[in-house]
């Protein structure tokens, strides 16, 4: 099973351990920050916010799944190996949602346990699809349909499919648009595959998890 999965992708175990912490710890304190910055945004009224954050509706951008579906799989593919994968979106949505709930008990006052009970199982069994996520930068079959259902997902929060064609939420198709890039296949016909799947799986998501877009 080891010599399969490494022909669909090689781990780099190569890297100096000093950079490989940096790397882990800059990837925490960021997933703290925008816990922090989430929470600031929920917690303050709509008038408010700097002009730009409302022109942009950062407010439910970050209060949908998209933009952490797509943070978390480029941390996974960027890491060297799919362990580091998984630990280092460990880290990222642990951090985030520590950050989140830190803002709201200690500056808003505000700890509803069982939300941050759901988001912190969310965090901890996130290395596992993390660490099948880090396979989407490889080659072969494997490879395709595992990115294609990253982007499936995103494209599912961004695009209206079934219901007529229609952009749900504009921030959301950049999103889109940006994981296509980073998980592009070099060979075409494996890109054609890839987008193609993709779609389908999007259409399925919104058929059969209608309140998801």
């Amino acid at each position: 099973m080891t010599e399969y999965l490494e022909r669909v992708r090689r781990p780099d175990r190569t890297g100096p351990a000093g950079r490989r912490i940096a790397v882990s710890a800059g990837i925490a304190a960021l997933g703290f920050a925008l816990g922090i910055f989430q929470k600031w945004l929920d917690g303050s009224a709509a008038n408010e916010l700097p002009g730009i954050f409302q022109r942009l509706d950062l407010t439910n951008f970050f209060g949908r799944f998209a933009v952490w579906i797509f943070l978390g799989a480029v941390i996974s593919v960027c890491a060297a190996t799919p362990v580091r994968a998984g630990l280092n979106t460990f880290l990222f949505l642990g951090c985030m949602v520590l950050g989140y709930y830190v803002y709201g008990q200690f500056v808003l006052g505000f700890f509803p346990r069982s939300y941050a009970m759901i988001w912190a199982v969310l965090a901890c069994v996130s290395p596992v699809p993390a660490a099948v996520c880090w396979y989407a930068k490889g080659c072969g079959w494997p490879a395709v349909v595992i990115s294609a259902g990253i982007l499936g997902c995103l494209l599912s929060q961004a695009i209206g499919l079934v219901q007529g064609l229609r952009v749900l939420f504009l921030p959301e198709v950049i999103v889109w648009a940006a994981a296509v890039v980073i998980l592009r296949r070099r060979d075409w016909k494996e890109f054609a595959w890839e987008m193609g799947l993709s779609v389908v799986i999007a259409a399925a998501v919104q058929v059969l998890l209608p309140f998801w877009g």
